[in-house]
């Protein structure tokens, strides 16, 4: 499980960063005029903060992932079983916070506090609200693998402009929910401790873990180099235009058609390929 899920981190952020950059044109080009930075610049930075981007949902992957691993937890298939991230079942009851006895858990996880606006927020308090209302029996959390501290609390959020909390859903960092599945008070602790060493050892290994290599750049540069522009600079923002937007109204337009038409089509393989 340790090396899908590195593979995963090491992987899944590169299969966007391509298209990302290819369709935030507006913002790249005018984030780079305004902050004065180089074309190689520009493009790390992007890269760096797509990828911090991508391994922090990924985070959320991860843990998700763990608890299949533990006693009296699932992970339903997508879609499958109420779309719940984890459900958590112990036939001797499980004592909340306030004194109820439940035997079901049904888990909404999300990776830091802050990632869901208020109508996210809303629709999933409803989807808890439904699922209490079809089983008496359960408690509903939202577990944050980055919450603001460790906590156990009731949720308290507003749907359709009301303010809303209910004692059986509940908003709970990951650390306590850990605890609460496993019995061990640090469980999160112990696993944190751990995975910097089983991360070096799968990496050193290498058979099943590879570091992707950057290539965006080299790939503008490369159909920078086939647009008769004014100046570099102007070839370098083109291309970062037709990436995106090559079949749009006066992007297509041009005194060489078939020129367009290789970029696009190189600009087509160079995604295909990822």
């Amino acid at each position: 499980m340790w090396m899908i899920v590195l593979q995963m981190f090491h992987t899944k952020w590169y299969n966007d960063v391509s298209w990302r950059i290819a369709n935030e044109q507006d913002f790249f080009n005018e984030h780079k005029n305004v902050y004065n930075e180089s074309w190689s610049e520009l493009v790390k930075s992007e890269i760096f903060r797509q990828r911090d981007k991508s391994n922090n949902n990924s985070i959320g992957y991860f843990h998700q992932r763990m608890f299949q691993y533990i006693s009296g937890c699932r992970v339903p298939d997508n879609g499958k079983e109420g779309g719940w991230d984890v459900i958590y079942e112990n036939s001797n009851g499980i004592i909340l916070p306030e004194g109820d006895i439940v035997h079901t858990i049904y888990v909404e996880m999300k990776n830091k506090h802050n990632t869901m606006n208020s109508a996210s927020a809303g629709k999933t308090y409803i989807k808890m609200q439904d699922q209490l209302l079809r089983n008496d029996d359960c408690a509903c959390y939202l577990v944050e693998a980055i919450a603001k501290k460790s906590q156990n609390i009731k949720w308290e959020t507003s749907v359709n402009g009301n303010k809303v909390s209910h004692k059986r859903i509940r908003r709970v960092s990951i650390d306590q929910f850990y605890a609460l599945v496993t019995g061990e008070a640090d469980a999160f602790y112990q696993i944190c401790m751990v995975l910097p060493d089983v991360i070096a050892e799968v990496i050193k290994d290498g058979s099943s873990v590879s570091v992707p290599k950057d290539t965006v750049l080299e790939e503008l540069s490369n159909i920078a180099k086939n647009i008769d522009a004014s100046s570099e600079e102007l070839s370098m923002a083109m291309a970062m235009y037709l990436l995106g937007f090559s079949s749009y109204s006066g992007f297509a337009k041009s005194d060489d058609e078939n020129m367009i038409n290789r970029i696009y089509e190189y600009a087509k393989r160079i995604a295909e390929s990822k």
